[in-house]
């Protein structure tokens, strides 16, 4: 990107002063890119300019489609060289408390509502969402999918619980209370983690992108690709919202990673090993839910027989 004027700079820093739809001529000082409006790639020439980066794109950084304020939140990230990050932080962890776990339960989703958890449990044959007591690990609310379907990673939006599927490319819909279905969905690929931070799904698909859903069409609306300070972090798999960043189960490993949803920069590693203690682990780590109302993190694993309410440690 070649670098610009002063002047320029300044007029397009007035033109998004005075006008956001650029349709008038004191806007179209700020059209660096020669489109006839001022738009999200000219401020994403603005911010790097001003940062002194020195990066070529169209404009569309997270290759959904669209140039879009995501676009620029990207640029401005990059324009401050993540080549060269901050230490990310290291957590271990302490044992608040002890619940009991369907030792059956082959965890793919998990959230905390009211007291009670939602669960979701996957392989063919097996796959269900349930409600679970926290307190006993009673199943007190289940509804059990067709054998062809290998269940996956929950959410909730509003009253309704969604529900996703491994290989068969659909997901499903319930009545969040009453667990009734009402409707499906489709989505290309391969379905592990869901999440909603309260305007977009975000789901995984085993790789190392996570994509962004309308919680009302399911079209996909965007990706980005989570890295940390050795590379790209594969194998995403079960997903939950957590005061503004992702927390999600790396397959087949003790770690959740900390992700920072706008810019997929992960912020932290959190390491659950040996929370089994001495007994063997049956199966992964995997099912993270949170009490926003008490701000309680709660793990699990499949097939684990406990559910463990954990405080995160600074390493």
């Amino acid at each position: 990107m070649k670098h610009l004027a002063p002047s320029l700079v300044r007029n397009a820093l007035l033109s998004l002063a005075l006008c956001t739809t650029c349709a008038t001529a004191d806007a179209l000082m700020g059209d660096l890119d020669g489109s006839g409006h001022v738009n999200a790639i000219d401020i994403q020439l603005i911010v790097a300019t001003a940062l002194g980066a020195d990066t070529t794109h169209d404009g569309d950084v997270d290759d959904d489609g669209v140039v879009n304020a995501v676009d620029v939140q990207l640029v401005v990230h990059a324009a401050l060289d993540p080549t060269v990050p901050d230490p990310i932080p290291n957590y271990g962890y302490r044992v608040v408390n002890e619940y009991p776990h369907d030792p059956e339960a082959f965890t793919q989703g998990l959230m905390y509502e009211d007291g009670l958890l939602l669960e979701g449990t996957g392989l063919y044959g097996q796959s269900s969402v349930r409600r679970v007591a926290l307190a006993t690990g009673m199943v007190v609310q289940q509804r059990d999918l067709a054998a062809t379907y290998f269940g996956e990673g929950i959410t909730v939006v509003g009253d309704r619980l969604l529900q996703l599927t491994w290989k068969s490319g659909k997901g499903f819909i319930y009545d969040k209370d009453s667990l009734n279905p009402s409707g499906s969905f489709s989505y290309s690929g391969q379905g592990w983690g869901l999440t909603y931070d309260g305007e977009r799904l975000i789901m995984s698909d085993g790789s190392a992108y996570l994509r962004f859903l309308d919680p009302e069409t399911f079209e996909q609306t965007g990706r980005i690709e989570v890295r940390g300070d050795s590379g790209i972090v594969t194998r995403l798999n079960e997903l939950e919202y957590i005061r503004g960043e992702v927390f999600a189960n790396v397959w087949q490993t003790d770690t959740i990673v900390r992700i920072a949803p706008l810019t997929g920069r992960v912020t932290g590693w959190i390491d659950l090993s040996g929370l089994l203690g001495k007994q063997s682990q049956p199966d992964v780590l995997n099912g993270i839910a949170y009490d926003a109302g008490s701000s309680r993190l709660f793990v699990t694993g499949k097939r684990w027989p406990k559910v463990f309410e954990i405080e995160l440690v600074p390493k």
